[in-house]
């Protein structure tokens, strides 16, 4: 695995904010399905997308464009895909649990990739559930409605506006 970057960033937390879903996918078909799926299934958290894992790195580390934690909160949960440019999700889903801060964050892999390496080394880096793809819309939405509801069971209701 290649160096990742030592972000300072990270150590501020707005612990009033609602928690941010951050949706970590390349593919804009995939995102704008996934995102429609959240809104039907009724999540109200605010959704930040990275579209490649420079990006997720940032947003994670609360450095460049994403440095305001107000404007870009913590994520509660994070959608992650595996194939992407940069760094791999399995890479950032390394660099996370190294992160005190990031270590109980919430990871569910939401990928493509069915190949029973990566489903274990994504548990092997502490993912919380690991989720492919499915090939329709509907389908997506069923995936997201069940992750809304287990996360809220873990994480309460988001904060009202």
């Amino acid at each position: 695995i290649t160096a990742l970057p030592a972000y300072v960033g990270i150590a501020y937390v707005n612990q009033n904010a609602p928690k941010a879903i951050l949706l970590v996918e390349d593919n804009e078909d995939d995102a704008f399905f996934a995102e429609q799926a959240l809104k039907a299934a009724g999540v109200q958290n605010p959704l930040r997308i990275a579209r490649d894992g420079e990006e997720a790195l940032d947003y994670l580390g609360g450095t460049g464009k994403f440095a305001d934690r107000d404007k870009f909160p913590f994520p509660g949960l994070v959608l992650l895909d595996l194939k992407l440019p940069y760094y791999s999700g399995l890479e950032i889903l390394a660099w996370m649990r190294e992160k005190s801060l990031l270590g109980k964050t919430t990871v569910a892999v939401l990928t493509s990739s069915s190949e029973p390496s990566d489903l274990k080394r994504a548990y092997e880096l502490g993912t919380n559930t690991y989720l492919v793809k499915p090939p329709t819309p509907q389908m997506i939405y069923d995936i997201v409605r069940n992750l809304k509801l287990d996360w809220l069971r873990c994480h309460g209701s988001p904060r009202p506006e």
